[in-house]
């Protein structure tokens, strides 16, 4: 009893591995390696496409104003038709919920802005081609009221007859050959270079069928996704950037309107000639912000400089301008806009940058309209993480649950290190 005890404690029996075919069992290797290589290799592959993703998106966003530039005559009336157009949506909704076919009423908005835009040319062009053709007989005139002004920099005299009397003989060269000015948009198109002629055409066409097929072309993009949460993000998308696009273009048309009447009707009581084309043109560069009010003061103190002989009187109209757009601007707008509408100064002034580099005037008109229809897609669809996309938690990339050491050891049979016996 003894003996058989002692040998029990002495040799305990040998361990037999599953597979043992009477040579010696090699150990396991560890499972937590085996969890741990095949997602190794696939976050390799999955960083290589990330980097050649961001390298190929950041090409894409260098070259893209380039390609804007250099195709602005297809880009610039496609983009400007399309901003008018959703600015038309809500009157084509309205006229289609009183049955009128989309065709017809597509047909109705396209007739509407060409009247409007026949009128505003009529009101401002014709009037300044009359202003640039008297500028060189005013330009004594203007250079007797700066004079008391020039007197105080005396360095800056030199210059400034240099270039009144650039100026002064430019336009004489061509007096012999004068071109009678636009009266309509007709007129302007057919005195205007082919290209400039299909380009507006285009622009017409561009309007009228994205007016005439945007009931299907919504319901195309609302049905075409595969879940109902996403079709239910596309069509609250769809009609936040209509809302907030004609909101925008409505009230502050409204609001320029406004000061421009309010402009024009300052100027006719102080006999400022063609008030109305003045007015005109401080409504429409009151589009831009900051720089067009600033642009708009310019023009109207030369307007006062060749008009009248006083330099303080010559500075009144845009004295009176600078004035009606400060009661604007910080009275009227953010009471009939509210917080709705509100937009960071800096974005406005990096987007005008931008517009104005690439497309120049047309390009700065429509920059407030594009950063709207922008920012108002990216709140709807989400703002790309660029961060987590790029430190392994972006699209491209699956997280990888952490390996249960603990619970694979005791699965596998075998003791961790360092286990009491």
């Amino acid at each position: 009893m003894a003996d058989s005890a002692t040998e029990s404690t002495a040799s305990p029996p040998p361990v037999e591995r599953a597979g043992a075919t009477g040579t010696a069992a090699t150990p396991p290797s560890d499972p937590v390696d085996a969890v741990v290589d095949a997602p190794t290799e696939e976050l390799r592959r999955d960083r290589l496409l990330a980097a050649l993703t961001l390298i190929a998106g950041v090409g894409l966003v260098l070259a893209l104003p380039f390609a804007l530039q250099a195709g602005a005559r297809f880009f610039l009336p496609l983009t400007a038709a399309i901003v008018i157009a959703i600015a038309l949506v809500p009157l084509l909704e309205w006229q289609e919920r009183h049955r009128v076919p989309a065709p017809l009423a597509a047909f109705f908005c396209v007739m509407l802005f060409l009247i409007v835009a026949n009128g505003a040319l009529a009101s401002i062009v014709v009037p300044a081609w009359g202003w640039a053709q008297i500028l060189p007989d005013r330009i004594d005139r203007v250079q007797q009221n700066v004079a008391p002004l020039i007197d105080f920099y005396a360095s800056l005299e030199k210059f400034v007859n240099g270039l009144i009397a650039n100026v002064a003989t430019a336009p004489a060269k061509q007096t012999a050959t004068s071109v009678a000015p636009p009266q309509s948009l007709l007129d302007l198109v057919t005195t205007s270079a082919p290209s400039a002629l299909l380009e507006m055409f285009f622009a017409i066409l561009v309007i009228y069928f994205f007016l005439a097929g945007w009931t299907n072309l919504r319901r195309a993009a609302i049905t075409g996704r595969s879940s109902f949460g996403g079709a239910m993000a596309t069509a609250r998308v769809i009609q936040n950037v209509v809302d907030d696009t004609s909101a925008y273009l409505g009230t502050i048309t409204l609001i320029n309107l406004m000061l421009g009447v309010i402009v024009a009707l300052a100027l006719w009581y102080i006999g400022m000639p063609t008030p109305l084309m003045w007015g005109g043109i401080v409504a429409l560069l009151n589009y831009v912000p900051y720089l067009g009010p600033i642009f708009a003061a310019l023009l109207l103190a030369l307007g006062g400089l060749m008009t009248f002989t006083d330099i303080w009187w010559a500075l009144l109209p845009a004295a009176i301008m600078v004035g009606a757009h400060l009661v604007e601007a910080n009275v009227i707008t953010p009471l009939v806009v509210g917080h709705r509408l509100t937009i960071n100064p800096l974005m406005i002034l990096i987007t005008l940058s931008f517009w104005g580099w690439v497309w120049g005037t047309p390009g700065a008109l429509l920059a407030v309209p594009l950063l709207i229809i922008i920012q108002t897609v990216l709140k709807g669809a989400g703002k790309p993480d660029i961060a987590g996309f790029l430190f392994e938690h972006g699209t491209l990339v699956q997280d990888v649950p952490p390996p249960q050491r603990n619970a694979g050891n005791a699965n596998s049979g075998v003791d961790s290190p360092g286990a009491a016996p």
